[in-house]
């Protein structure tokens, strides 16, 4: 199927050559029956000698229906270009064809309607000069005359050689916007609209934006003719589960979930038409009319900022429309679906530097390269890469993300230097906090970190923060000095373990006292009890020359030392498999008596 739609001024008789060339009334309302004039959208097709089917979007010329024609535009790949003879070209046809012009319609045919009541080849002439250094330059031209019954027959042919041109649709998912939502009694919900690319099925899930519900086609109509599958282009209409008509107006679009940058920010470049781009105007995309904030970046590229999100990927034209004024204001390609923010210093003109290299062209290198570091996830929403696609050259792929590789060397170097400094301002905690590693290089995801650490041979990941695989911990030398003492103490009487007011006045400090345990230096027991590691032997072969079973008593005589170290000494003993308890009073060493 072809989809097609009609532009041109109020009253140039694009209605009546639809009626004319399909035998529908496109009118769908008796208002525009009445007044001779079409408000809304209407729908008509026919099949072409050729044996193309095409559909007929007939649009509204009239400038206060604008809204309602780029609805009818935005999703259509070729236009029918309406001019009376008898008036020739006139303002609305301007706008429409700057419309088309900026969406990048390139496909279509001139039809000089009206051709018994004027001069077609003068109407021919001043329509080619319009449309010449436009989209729409050199497209082939028809007088027609349906009253007089004459030029259809051309004009029939001429579509049929238009559909033999027309391109492919886009290699993308599928995306439908949405131009008419109501209830069917017995059905529930159905929408219409232009399938430009990707295909649907029927129990397909499709995600509804701007909502974010999700929603499941129910069954598929084209051309009233029920199908179980429809592939782009095509007008379609979808009966949908889990909606309602009010939930999903003109404007929405239906998109294959997480394939789609949903966004309500783009960077893009503006082809100005206008002496500036409003600050203030109406982003017209596919059918969708949404209000946006303008902020200029450069000579020609924006950051926009919607009242609302819309489904898009890199490349995608639109265009802004001031209320205020008659005309396009500029055409818009989208550079950036997921833009930076612009909080700090020098951003915005950073930014502006890096759109002016962009072409609107997907460049999965040149994504990565200006984001440094992105999930491959947002590069397939925003078409820059599918989703099985290898990688550009020279970057990393870990955890979902894709680096760059010149941005990756530098987060493996940083981290090295961050690791040593950390060590040299901190030689009781050398370790590097993760939280803090990553601050410091600035990971947008904690994950990376622990890749960066794996990639590099020197570096270790624990609990005690990252470092050094022979990570060195030392003490002040006035604590080294009173630790060398205790030790010193200990190694004459290894069970005289001071209590916590002798080591606080010999200058110990907890800290200072678990660098010694993580050393290697002491063991800590319960309640505070320090002693050698080689205590714990000594104990072992003190106990194991007394008579088994022994009692406390017999224990504390033997280790020379008091109730305070002999409680977590035996605790420790028992834990470690030495010792172990006969009864309430006695114990053995195991494997004695």
């Amino acid at each position: 199927m072809y989809v097609i739609a009609t532009a041109g001024h109020v009253d140039h008789g694009k209605s009546t050559l639809v009626r004319a060339l399909t035998g529908m009334e496109p009118d769908r309302w008796a208002e525009e029956r009445r007044r001779g004039m079409t408000i809304d959208l209407g729908y008509a097709w026919t099949t072409l000698d050729n044996g193309a089917r095409v559909a007929f979007v007939d649009v509204p010329g009239h400038r206060r229906f604008i809204s309602n024609t780029l609805a009818g535009v935005g999703p259509v790949p070729a236009v029918l270009l309406v001019v009376a003879a008898d008036e020739g070209w006139c303002r609305q046809t301007s706008e429409h064809v700057d419309a088309l012009d900026a969406l990048g319609v390139g496909h279509g045919v001139l039809a000089i309607s009206r051709a018994d009541l004027g001069y077609p080849e003068s109407a021919e002439e001043e329509a080619r000069d319009h449309l010449a250094g436009t989209s729409l330059a050199g497209i082939e031209a028809v007088p027609v005359s349906p009253v007089a019954g004459t030029g259809l027959g051309e004009l029939r042919a001429a579509l049929a050689r238009l559909t033999e041109a027309l391109p492919p649709p886009p290699d993308r998912p599928a995306r439908l916007w949405v131009d008419r939502a109501f209830s069917v009694h017995g059905a529930g919900t159905v929408v219409t609209g232009t399938l430009a690319t990707g295909s649907l099925r029927v129990g397909d899930e499709l995600e509804v934006v701007p909502s974010g519900g999700r929603v499941r086609i129910r069954g598929i109509e084209t051309l009233r003719t029920p199908v179980g599958e429809v592939r782009a282009v095509a007008r379609v209409a979808l009966n949908l589960r889990a909606v309602r008509p009010d939930d999903i107006a003109r404007g929405s679009a239906l998109v294959v979930p997480d394939q789609w940058a949903v966004t309500a920010s783009m960077d893009v470049r503006l082809a100005v038409r206008t002496e500036r781009p409003p600050a203030q105007a109406l982003l017209h995309i596919g059918s969708a009319s949404v209000p946006v904030r303008v902020r200029p970046l450069g000579a020609d590229t924006a950051r926009l900022t919607l009242a609302g999100p819309v489904p898009v990927r890199i490349g995608e034209r639109a265009l802004l429309r001031d209320p205020g004024r008659v005309g396009v204001a500029a055409g818009v390609v989208v550079l950036d679906p997921f833009p930076p923010p612009l909080g700090r210093r020098g951003a915005a003109r950073r930014r502006s530097e890096e759109l002016a290299a962009m072409t609107g062209a997907p460049d999965p290198a040149a994504e990565v390269r200006v984001r440094g570091a992105v999930r491959r996830a947002q590069l397939v929403r925003a078409g820059a890469i599918g989703g099985g696609d290898a990688l550009p050259a020279r970057a990393v792929e870990t955890g979902g993300w894709i680096v760059d590789g010149e941005m990756w060397s530098r987060w493996r170097d940083g981290l090295a230097e961050a690791v040593d400094r950390w060590a040299a301002a901190h030689p009781m905690r050398p370790g590097l906090p993760p939280a803090a590693a990553v601050r410091e290089l600035g990971l947008p995801d904690g994950a990376l970190l622990d890749a960066l650490v794996r990639q590099e041979p020197g570096l270790v990941a624990d609990r005690d923060g990252v470092h050094r695989r022979r990570m060195t911990v030392t003490l002040p030398p006035g604590a080294q000095r009173a630790l060398d003492d205790l030790l010193g103490r200990l190694a004459a009487r290894p069970f005289a373990a001071p209590e916590a007011g002798e080591l606080a006045e010999a200058g110990l400090t907890e800290g200072h006292l678990g660098v010694a345990v993580k050393r290697g230096d002491l063991v800590r027991l319960a309640g505070g009890v320090y002693l050698r590691p080689d205590a714990i032997d000594e104990a072992v072969r003190r106990l194991s020359a007394l008579p088994q079973p022994f009692t406390a008593s017999e224990a504390r005589q033997a280790l020379a030392t008091t109730r305070r170290v002999a409680l977590p000494l035996f605790e420790e003993l028992d834990r470690r498999g030495h010792t172990r308890r006969v009864d309430a009073r006695l114990r053995s060493v195991n494997g004695r008596g």
